[in-house]
């Protein structure tokens, strides 16, 4: 069966042959209903596979690209009929968190830039088109296979067609339990921050350049090497205070200090174009002292006493003394993101770094000593962390993973679905191959008919 339908949304994608300063004459390929294919298309992702080290060979590669994008035309021509639409705020989140993502891998902005050979506004686009698709895609399927599902017997069948020493390793899950402390008296350090950012407000004033300081001082990662410069970028891509801000003020102009989640800022509007900005920000984040971090350790030092004499349950513990309110609501337990997955269940991979590296060696019911982490915020807290239960990895059986097993099932019984549409579809549609991919060994017959 075609294991990729969906359409992907990798870093592959986005590169067109710019990547690697080739040159690919703009061409249509295929028409599939009223989308078409460009050359660039497919040639863009067949350098950056091989980049990668793909084994495919080129030609293959090439056709099995092409034929994936044919594919993925299918749904998006079909969204086009049913007028399916996707949220804007959701794409948006979505761009966010991946753009940040690929700046982190890259190094900076400007490697990323260099990498594509395109500006950060241009890879914004291309993404932000991309991801729209990938939705409209997702829409498209969950409505095709609406109504479907799997019995237990069905689920028992699927197992026993997968061979025993083929069944795939789960990975150790774990229940854990967290109490999260936020130093005192840091309205001190944000005082301290203020100042710095006042001062460096005052030099840019008297002449001195703002992206020389940002470069200097900013502590955003991310655009201090172009100094502090982001780009052009919407409302929704920005906090909400850092946009409010950057669209009231004049070009050039100085604000006044921001607060965001992130930090605090003072920004400079560099151009204002439509419905996007581009401003640079010098970015500071508040300290902890030595003695707010002695205070935070001996805090949760004291709590976990408590608790391993019995004085307290860590349920009650974190109830009275967590400064996180989502896991103090839960008596500290933590929550998978993934709906789909057994409740407070969760992989190593889907912890935060840090409490990744104190689990990992921890024994059942073990409290562990304070450490170091970072709120949803960015913010610095200190926390304890106990294991409640763990499943050890293994190999999937029914026992311990149905739910596993029956997701598996349901994606199967979803995929042939999808496998009869497409061939019914393209029955349907009108499609046009050129001729320099009609040699291809294709997965579904009909595409040259």
């Amino acid at each position: 069966m075609k294991k990729n339908i969906i359409l992907s949304c990798a870093l592959a994608v986005m590169a067109v042959y710019g990547a690697a300063g080739q040159q690919v004459v703009e061409s249509v390929v295929a028409v599939v209903g009223n989308e078409v294919i460009y050359l660039s298309d497919i040639e863009g992702q067949v350098v950056q596979l091989k980049a990668e080290r793909d084994p495919t060979p080129v030609e293959q590669l090439r056709c099995r690209i092409f034929e994936d994008q044919l594919v993925q035309k299918l749904f998006l021509d079909q969204a086009r009929i049913d007028s399916i639409e996707v949220s804007t705020e959701t794409v948006e989140s979505d761009l966010n968190s991946r753009l940040t993502d690929y700046v982190r891998r890259a190094g900076s902005e400007q490697a990323l830039e260099t990498y594509f050979n395109k500006s950060m506004a241009e890879i914004r686009k291309d993404l932000r088109e991309m991801l729209t698709n990938q939705y409209i895609v997702q829409e498209t399927q969950g409505t095709i296979a609406k109504g479907i599902a799997v019995t237990p017997e069905e689920v028992k069948k699927y197992y026993n067609t997968i061979p025993r020493d083929s069944l795939p390793l789960v990975p150790r899950k774990v229940q854990l339990s967290i109490i999260t402390v936020e130093p005192p008296d840091m309205d001190a350090s944000k005082a301290e921050v203020r100042q710095r950012l006042l001062d460096l407000r005052s030099r840019i004033i008297n002449g001195e350049s703002f992206s020389t300081l940002a470069m200097v001082y900013s502590e955003d990662p991310g655009s201090a090497p172009r100094g502090g410069e982001l780009g052009f970028m919407t409302r929704g891509e920005l906090y909400k205070p850092y946009a409010e801000v950057a669209w009231s003020l004049k070009q050039g102009v100085v604000s006044k200090i921001v607060e965001t989640e992130a930090g605090f800022h003072i920004i400079q509007l560099i151009e204002r174009k439509g419905d996007m900005v581009n401003s640079r920000h010098i970015l500071l984040k508040p300290k902890l002292s030595a003695e707010q971090t002695e205070w935070a350790i001996l805090r949760l030092d004291s709590i976990a006493n408590l608790v391993r004499s019995d004085s307290v349950s860590f349920t009650m513990a974190a109830m009275r003394y967590s400064s996180d309110k989502t896991t103090r609501a839960n008596g500290g337990k933590m929550v998978s993101e993934n709906p789909a997955e057994r409740v407070n269940w969760l992989t190593l991979d889907e912890l935060p770094r840090e409490i990744n590296l104190v689990v990992r060696d921890m024994k059942l019911g073990e409290i562990s000593d304070p450490f170091r982490s970072t709120d949803p915020k960015g913010n610095s807290v200190y926390c304890i962390v106990r294991l409640d239960e763990e499943i050890a990895a293994h190999r999937v059986n029914m026992q311990e993973d149905y739910n596993y097993l029956s997701e598996a099932a349901l994606r199967e019984k979803q995929g042939r679905k999808y496998e009869e549409w497409v061939v019914d579809k393209i029955k349907r549609t009108y499609i046009r191959v050129s001729e320099d991919f009609r040699g291809c060994s294709f997965h579904y017959s009909g595409w040259l008919e």
